[in-house]
């Protein structure tokens, strides 16, 4: 449906009430609205991003536009991958100040933060040992309370964690990172904003978009749990997302380009969260390399071609990926990059098509460009094997000799 100043708010997904979608007007705009209108919420605690808070005015609108009596509360920055320290420490700063509502203005990290520190909220958290009984594993507790404050998003980036009710956050101890599931809640609405997102680094813009398309490429790939209706988006978002990612790789004014590739997002991560689609390696071993200082979109573009490798080698998901490879080659704009990079197509699999795709976005493809070195596969691979899209994978990764076979592909 349409409202005034031709704000397009719809819902995310199909079938579900939220998130809710905004977009087709200024951010701070439609912030603005739906803070008062919306969630009908007066003590709004902001977390921003350090870059936008620091390079550009867009914090600044937000709190020109929210009015400075709403704005109760502002963190600008968090370290990537959620470290808890970062999250116990807003959770305390929300609880003073009565917080009703949490905003992020920025990438990934800021909303897995946002969603951790309202279930934090809800559960009287105050230490990292408490914080531990409400993840994933041995010390979960039996009884966790449903997060009560809200969280708007304002994403730059294309991981799309905004549209997910899991979170992960890093124990800054062990460096392992941490699920969080149900009862954790995501953002109730995202706001798009296509012109604020040109002011994002190329290389956080395409990798994350990568990781987008790590979203399609394993749902479709998955053997368990997929359905026509996530194939049919996740088509329809890499139908988006590729081609887009190489304009915005070309020409980073491009607004329609930059929206495009937004609303491909949203179609990648209606995909893998549909039904019950298992996820695989690329996912699960990226989640722990994150901590070693790799980027969400870094990890996808390193892992992503891997993973299809040894999958097809062992045998698990060859249909599945020769219809995703298929599907690729038809599209014009990659056949001119693969034919631009002399691909022998006939001769080339998925993963060797990822690979040139990925390439010709200029993003890491090696643990070596994002400075990991062989003494920490070991420490990588024994992380991974707790993830669960590892145990999921479409060779279900039990023992880290599976894990190393994969990372020295991409040493």
């Amino acid at each position: 449906m349409m409202s005034q100043k031709s704000e397009i708010i719809r819902s995310a997904f199909k079938g579900r009430d939220r998130p809710l979608l905004s977009y087709g007007i200024d951010f701070h705009t439609a912030a603005c609205h739906h803070v008062s209108k919306t969630f009908n919420a007066s003590r709004v605690y902001v977390i921003s991003s350090r870059s936008l808070a620091s390079q550009t005015n867009a914090l600044e609108d937000l709190k020109n536009a929210l009015e400075s009596d709403k704005v109760v509360g502002c963190r600008i920055g968090m370290q990537s991958h959620t470290l808890w320290s970062e999250v116990l420490e807003i959770v305390e700063e929300a609880r003073n100040v009565k917080a009703d509502l949490l905003l992020t203005l920025g990438a990934g990290s800021l909303t897995d933060g946002a969603k951790i520190i309202a279930l934090a909220l809800a559960n009287q958290v105050h230490t990292v040992e408490e914080l531990e009984t409400l993840a994933q594993g041995p010390h979960k507790r039996s009884q966790i309370n449903e997060p009560t404050i809200p969280i708007i998003s304002i994403p730059t980036s294309l991981s799309a964690g905004e549209y997910s009710d899991f979170a992960g956050g890093t124990d800054d101890h062990s460096r392992r990172k941490f699920s969080f599931q149900a009862p954790t809640r995501g953002p109730q609405l995202v706001i798009l904003d296509p012109k604020l997102v040109q002011s994002t680094p190329s290389s956080i813009w395409l990798s994350t978009g990568i990781r987008a398309v790590d979203h399609c490429v394993e749902t479709l790939c998955a053997i368990v749990g997929v359905t026509p209706e996530s194939d049919d988006l996740a088509e329809h978002a890499l139908s988006l997302l590729i081609p887009s990612l190489l304009q915005c790789k070309k020409d980073r004014t491009n607004t329609d380009a930059h929206l495009q590739c937004q609303l491909g997002s949203v179609d990648a991560m209606a995909a893998c969260t549909s039904g019950s689609v298992q996820l695989g390696a690329s996912h699960g071993i990226g989640h722990q390399l994150g901590p070693l200082g790799v980027g969400h979109g870094e990890t996808s573009c390193i892992l992503l071609p891997a993973v299809c490798k040894f999958n097809a080698a062992h045998n698990a998901n060859r249909d599945q990926q020769m219809r995703v490879r298929e599907f690729l080659i038809r599209d014009k704009v990659v056949s001119e990059v693969l034919q631009s990079h002399s691909v022998d197509v006939e001769n080339s699999d998925l993963g060797d098509i990822l690979d040139v795709i990925i390439r010709e976005l200029g993003m890491p493809r090696s643990l070596s460009e994002v400075q990991v070195g062989r003494d920490k596969l070991d420490g990588l691979a024994t992380h991974s094997l707790h993830d669960r899209w590892c145990q999921a994978n479409p060779v279900p990764l039990k023992d880290k000799s599976q894990v190393l076979e994969i990372l020295e592909m991409v040493v």
